[in-house]
């Protein structure tokens, strides 16, 4: 049924304003350094669901709008040895350039699998590890996502998407961002019955296939 609401208004791109911080502050002002006078290799590591792909994603695209020489690499583990050397020569380029790099890994550099020049050049710039969002971080974030729309949403509207539906920040806005447009073609407010709706109204047509 998250797919369905979906259909009405896809997940935003990913960018550094809209990432929701929460303990992770630190990374998003490195990143943004690293786009400007910072430190310019930054490595972020912690579990899945903790920012690292929606980070990377937003400093490559930030890397794109301001014309800098900069890469982002996810996940680096799974690469294998001819990507490794690749990916150490790319660090060897971009130190030369004055470029910019941000790689992710579930660990810090020194615990990953990697070869270990490419370890020491991972780990020559900034490392932080990275925390996954609290329900209260996350319900903070969509209230105010709700609040800058303009929307006014029914007590308990919240912990109900963050209980029955995905628990990453990108659907979780998107559903905010679908059901604030149902809303405004209904011309009704933001309620829990709304949300029932919605979804309603989109799996019938499916079931009826």
């Amino acid at each position: 049924m998250q797919q369905l609401l979906l259909e009405l208004a896809p997940p935003p791109l990913p960018t550094l304003e809209n990432f929701c911080p929460g303990r992770n502050g630190a990374a998003l002002k490195a990143l943004r350094e690293a786009l400007a006078d910072g430190e310019r290799f930054v490595f972020l590591w912690g579990p899945g669901g903790s920012g690292k792909t929606h980070l990377l994603r937003a400093f490559s695209g930030a890397a794109g709008v301001a014309k800098r020489d900069a890469a982002a690499v996810d996940d680096v583990a799974r690469l294998g040895d001819a990507e490794q050397i690749a990916l150490f020569d790319l660090c060897n380029r971009l130190r030369a350039s004055g470029g910019a790099l941000a790689a992710s890994g579930e660990a810090p550099p020194a615990r990953l699998a990697l070869r270990p020049d490419l370890r020491s050049r991972l780990a020559s710039g900034i490392v932080l590890q990275l925390h996954p969002l609290s329900d209260a971080d996350k319900a903070a974030a969509l209230s105010a996502h709700a609040a800058g729309r303009g929307m006014k949403l029914e007590g308990g509207l919240i912990a109900y998407l963050l209980s029955h539906f995905d628990r990453d920040m990108g659907s979780q806005i998107a559903l905010l961002d679908a059901l604030d447009r149902y809303s405004l073609q209904r011309k009704r407010g933001v309620t829990l019955p709304l949300l029932k709706e919605a979804l309603r109204s989109l799996v019938e047509p499916e079931a009826r296939r």
